[in-house]
């Protein structure tokens, strides 16, 4: 079976790597264009590039795949890329491009997108972060049959995956990438004997998981404890919780709840730092106590509460947070 794969960061790669171990000629690969990354901010292909380039496969990169809209040269390159391929079936997993009827009618077996939730819980774009941000207890995969709406498609396969309690994005991340490569292959396998159904999505339990912004970044110390620490969770790697120290931003990467359920003595507030102790620091929330077990300074290095401690001047009663005049 000759497969198109539509795919961009660490995710899809896993999965473009199961497919290609499992036997399947992968005949072109497209993937978003060369972004800037690092220090330098060098011009650096994505993981699913990367790949290809390794293993001698065709990479297309258009900015869009519309033939009417803005990059229509592009569109059109894309276009004639993909009948060249003389393709199966597209694998969709973490693309980035909103794929037109066009792209979807090519493919005789369609296009199968590999996305990382339950569906139709957390469509959209950040499907992982979500889930720990909400308080899921699980979340899992679903290949679905790609239709032109947002993660609407009938499902193909579906399998779900416990959430640990310290579970990061990034922990989960890669659980959940072993899963989609695992769960695609199968699905390539089970297609041409007519072995997979088409279940439309339930109307009931639909979210969005929208795209993470910077600005989520910042701790609200007045939340609860234990909503905080899903936060923190949730957004690591990925912008990384973060809080002020008399002036300074501090991002914390650790974190876990000593009591959920206390409220601020009157001479507390949220975000007062109430003890240093050898592993933590612990802090009042506006509801319970958090822990915060590894720090980083700005320029810094992920540090555990008492090596970043021997560097950076913390007392009790400080107040993170905080505005400075």
């Amino acid at each position: 079976m000759r497969v198109i794969f539509a795919g961009t960061p660490e995710f899809a790669r896993v999965a473009l790597e199961r497919l290609h171990q499992a036997g399947f000629e992968i005949a072109l690969v497209m993937t978003q264009p060369d972004r800037p990354a690092g220090r330098g901010m060098k011009l650096q292909p994505s993981p699913v590039k990367q790949w290809a380039l390794a293993h001698g496969v065709p990479v297309a990169q258009p900015r869009s795949l519309r033939l009417d809209g803005k990059y229509p040269d592009e569109a059109a390159a894309a276009r004639d890329a993909l009948l060249a391929a003389q393709a199966d079936v597209m694998v969709v997993a973490a693309y980035g491009l909103i794929l037109p009827q066009w792209v979807l009618d090519t493919p005789p077996l369609g296009c199968l997108n590999i996305h990382a939730s339950l569906l139709p819980r957390w469509r959209g774009a950040a499907p992982i972060h979500r889930a720990i941000e909400a308080g899921d207890a699980e979340t899992g995969v679903t290949i679905m049959q790609m239709d032109a709406g947002l993660d609407t498609g009938d499902m193909l396969l579906i399998e779900r995956l416990p959430i640990a309690s310290d579970d990061s994005t990034g922990t989960l991340h890669d659980r959940l990438a072993e899963q989609g490569g695992r769960l695609v292959v199968e699905a390539l396998q089970r297609a041409p004997q007519g072995g997979l159904t088409r279940t439309p999505q339930p109307a009931e339990g639909i979210t969005y998981a929208h795209k993470i912004e910077k600005a989520e970044a910042q701790i609200d110390w007045a939340l609860p404890a234990a909503q905080i620490d899903r936060r923190v969770r949730a957004f690591d790697p990925f912008p990384g919780a973060q809080t002020t120290c008399g002036g300074e931003v501090i991002k914390v990467w650790r974190a876990e709840v000593a009591d959920a359920s206390a409220a601020p003595a009157p001479d507390r507030v949220a975000g007062q730092v109430l003890a240093l102790e050898t592993d933590a620091v612990t802090v009042q929330c506006g509801q319970g106590v958090l822990r915060l077990r590894v720090l980083q300074r700005a320029g810094g290095k992920r540090l555990p509460v008492a090596d970043f401690l021997r560097g950076f001047a913390l007392s009790p009663g400080a107040v993170l947070g905080q505005a400075t005049a």
